[in-house]
Parts: C-alpha cells; sequence; structure tokens
C-alpha cells in the first residue's frame, strides 16, 4: 500500500504507524473481507463515512483504498466544491448526474458508479440563476434512495462531526447516513501530515 502511495503522492508518501489500526479497516473492507469487516462493526454493503481533523490523511487514503476495491465498487474521489461549481454551471442536472444517471456498463450490465464525495460540509451553497440549492443534500437523499433500493454505494471524507454535519444538512440526512456508512474516524488529536 505505501508503494502504491508514493506512486500516486510522490516518494514523501509514508503510512504513520498510528494510523495502521485505521488503514487496516479500510483495507478488509476494500478487499470484501466478511469475517474481518463483521469484526470491526462494518458492513461491505454500506459505503464508507471517513472523518478526521484537516490535513489527517482522509482524502488521500480514499483515492488510494480505491486500488484495492474489486473493479466494480472502485470509485472515483470527488470534491463537494467542484460539484457545487458544477451546480453553479450547470443547474439541477448535476444532481442526477451524480445519483440517478450514475451508471456505467461491465459486459453490457449497468453497475451502479461509486462516488466519493470529498470534503462534504466545505462546499458552498450555490446559486444557479438565483435559486439556491443544498446541492450536497438533494445528491444525499437521491443516492439514499439508490442504495435502498439498488445498493449504490456512496463514500465521504468530513473534517466535520456528526453534530456539524447535522447543523448543515439536517436531521434527515443525519439519519440516512447511520444507515448508508460504516463510520472509520481518524482520533481527532491526529497530526497535520502535510509538509
Amino acid at each position: 500500500m505505501e508503494e502504491k502511495g508514493k506512486m500516486l503522492f510522490g516518494k514523501h508518501f509514508r503510512i504513520e504507524p498510528d494510523d495502521l489500526e485505521l488503514i487496516y479497516k479500510l483495507l478488509v473492507y476494500a478487499i470484501g473481507d466478511q469475517e474481518n469487516a463483521e469484526r470491526h462493526g462494518m458492513s461491505l454493503s454500506k459505503g464508507l463515512l471517513i472523518s478526521g481533523p484537516i490535513g489527517c490523511g482522509k482524502s488521500t487514503l480514499a483515492r488510494l483504498i480505491s486500488y484495492f476495491c474489486a473493479r466494480e465498487s472502485q470509485f472515483m474521489v470527488k470534491p463537494t466544491r467542484e460539484i457545487s461549481f458544477e451546480f453553479e454551471k450547470d443547474g439541477y442536472a448535476v444532481i442526477n448526474r451524480y445519483s440517478k444517471g450514475s451508471y456505467f456498463k461491465i459486459g453490457g450490465i449497468p453497475v451502479p458508479k461509486v462516488y466519493c464525495f470529498d470534503d462534504l460540509g466545505l462546499e458552498q451553497t450555490p446559486k444557479h440563476f438565483g435559486n439556491e440549492c443544498k446541492v450536497m443534500a438533494e445528491i444525499l437523499l437521491a443516492r439514499y434512495d439508490l442504495f435502498m433500493t439498488k445498493r449504490m454505494q456512496t463514500h465521504i471524507t468530513t473534517n466535520l462531526s456528526a453534530s456539524e454535519l447535522e447543523a448543515i444538512y439536517g436531521n434527515r440526512i443525519r439519519s440516512r447516513m447511520r444507515e448508508m456508512f460504516n463510520l472509520v474516524a481518524f482520533d481527532r488529536e491526529s497530526k497535520d501530515k502535510r509538509r
């Protein structure tokens, strides 16, 4: 994993010993190890919510862990700020782009696209022709419906706590997030790894 990290992010990349338990959980999830996932209180049918302080490595690990997933469950990491900018330009079609229109084909069979929405809660509330929309809330609601009906997975990284996310998106989203995600949290005292 460290070797792949060096290939993707540069020779300065390294895995910190303090993060080994968290990384182990992510790898168990990525390779679909049912027995060890259950031992760590994780469901392979749910997505990941990777939480922790600024600079602890959430986004980097999300990008890295996707390479260890089976092909149909590999995911694209998409910053929520970019989705807000897309909404300002393209409007409500963006919500469908990341929910109902999120399919690709493997051998002619439609497979749900898996996204990791990076830095949830830090995006602005964008306007399209003067209309404000909590774009990520709408996308998460749509993806929740698809999670319930088609088992479409979603992953998230965030620096915010559950109560902070609830303050932004409301208790309706928070309740659905409990059902959609396995929480994988860095210690709140984790140091900033950026150099």
